[in-house]
């Protein structure tokens, strides 16, 4: 544009004026309805100069509708090569792919073990290789800590429910996952979706293969309610009773006792022992998290739960006037390892698990603690360090700083 504009408007100032406002306009919008309202005004501008480069601000207009033909085309082209290039990290890919009878047995069938949402998708999935298979397939059900440490051997495999990561990219590996995620699928076959459970993900593959009924209707329902924590859903609250059973029971202790019966964990009795502890105990719990949230940012507090649902209690202090940490937090421990689950209304849940190493939802958030930190006090000192980094020499803190103090036992 400015050679052309060179070429054919040097002698006069006026038109010089005018070829300024048109490079102004192609360099200065970022969506192409600003480009042509900014091409109006400059053309209008020109026009108004006079008579005296008539012919050549024709053929110059000429000029610049090739040169905007062209790169609406060029736009047009990158758009539908980003498209299809990214398309698989805003919503459900599972269009492309290929019938589930075209895959090899899964050697293993692998999931996460410490939420409904993993024992629901883990056993659907498992259901779905005996019906396509006419074999068994062993279920494994990991939490994030360990899993990130197993070797990856099994030259093919279903995994569910556990954040797609670069080294389960792998060739006749299924993924059904919800976290998000910016590794791109090159080698294995990715079901993602991140507005939908993995259950639900998971039930879906089901489906097509005849494998749905009524109680599993239900039981993906309040799966998928509660793991993306749809708080206006009117069976909310059931949804996690349904959760709890998980969490106050354990994957394991609920398999032995249900075997392959998923159905039979709709309307389990164990649901009104749930509920009765969550009429309980929720609001001593709520009472006692109130009076003593512990600072670890001026955005992030610790909530200590002793008794009652944490999610639900850390949801009742998100949506508390008086309670002013948009992010809330609690810590656990397991087979020595501490994990930090985090709680938020409006997405700062991620961008802190992500600081600590870890993943999930917007919302809905937490990670596991490096090995050193295997106690609670041990732990806090470390989220302290780590989240409120110490400027040393122009610099953040590193890890080795955040560590120093901490005593292992």
């Amino acid at each position: 544009i400015h050679r052309v504009a060179s070429e054919k408007l040097r002698g006069t100032t006026s038109c010089l004026d005018g070829i300024h406002s048109f490079t102004t306009a192609f360099s200065a919008p970022a969506h192409h309805g600003n480009l042509g309202t900014s091409l109006g005004h400059s053309l209008c501008r020109c026009t108004a100069q006079g008579a005296g480069c008539a012919n050549y601000h024709s053929h110059f207009i000429c000029k610049i509708k090739h040169a905007h033909v062209r790169w609406m085309l060029r736009e047009a082209a990158y758009g539908e090569k980003e498209k299809a290039e990214n398309g698989w990290r805003h919503g459900p890919n599972s269009a492309r792919l290929k019938p589930m009878s075209e895959f090899p047995k899964p050697e293993v069938i692998i999931t996460h073990e410490s939420d409904l949402d993993g024992f629901v998708s883990g056993h659907l999935l498992q259901r779905l290789a005996r019906k396509l298979f006419d074999t068994e397939v062993p279920l494994q059900a990991w939490n994030y800590n360990n899993w990130e440490r197993r070797p990856l051997r099994e030259q093919s495999a279903w995994v569910c429910d556990l954040n797609f990561a670069a080294r389960m990219d792998r060739e006749n590996w299924l993924i059904v996952d919800h976290h998000a995620t910016e590794v791109e699928p090159r080698k294995c076959h990715l079901v993602h979706d991140t507005s939908k459970s993995a259950s639900l993900l998971s039930y879906e593959l089901c489906q097509q293969h005849d494998l749905g009924n009524e109680k599993l209707d239900q039981l993906v329902h309040y799966t998928n309610v509660g793991d993306l924590f749809l708080t206006d859903d009117p069976e909310f609250t059931r949804a996690i009773d349904y959760g709890s059973l998980v969490k106050q029971y354990y994957f394991w202790n609920l398999h032995s006792m249900i075997g392959e019966d998923l159905e039979s964990l709709v309307d389990h009795p164990l649901l009104k022992v749930v509920a009765t502890r969550r009429e309980v105990e929720n609001p001593l719990g709520f009472a006692h998290a109130k009076a003593n949230l512990e600072r670890l940012t001026d955005t992030v507090a610790l909530v200590d739960t002793p008794v009652g649902d944490s999610n639900t209690i850390l949801h009742q202090l998100l949506e508390d006037d008086e309670v002013r940490y948009p992010v809330l937090a609690t810590l656990t421990i397991r087979f020595r390892t501490v994990s930090i689950s985090l709680r938020s209304q409006n997405g700062e849940a991620l961008p802190i698990a992500k600081q600590l190493q870890g993943g999930g939802h917007p919302n809905a958030s937490g990670a596991s603690l490096p090995n050193t930190v295997q106690r609670i006090p041990d732990a806090k000192e470390y989220l302290k360090k780590v989240l409120n980094p110490e400027v040393v020499d122009g610099g953040l803190g590193n890890l080795e700083e955040a560590l120093k103090g901490v005593e292992v036992k």
